[in-house]
């Protein structure tokens, strides 16, 4: 039997060298949000990124400015 992911670390890099974590509960969760960023009208455009652990807060991000992300399974609670 395979272990399943608790939750999701999403890494996005962005183009100012900055990188930011967010946690998705899961991987379908994050591929919404991450349709929602490619369909975005224009890449100038601010898209909202949910704070998993923070209702109702948002991380706000250009498409544009994402150039990496790095999609990182968590198994543990502890996991950080």
């Amino acid at each position: 039997m395979s272990a399943l992911p608790r939750r999701y670390a999403v890494h996005l890099h962005l183009s100012g060298g900055q990188s930011e974590t967010v946690h998705f509960h899961t991987l379908e969760a994050f591929q919404q949000w991450y349709g929602s960023v490619l369909n975005a009208s224009a890449p100038d455009t601010f898209v909202n990124v949910p704070l998993a652990d923070l209702e109702g807060e948002y991380l706000v991000v250009r498409p544009a400015a994402v150039i990496g992300i790095h999609v990182e399974p968590k198994f543990n609670a502890l996991d950080e």
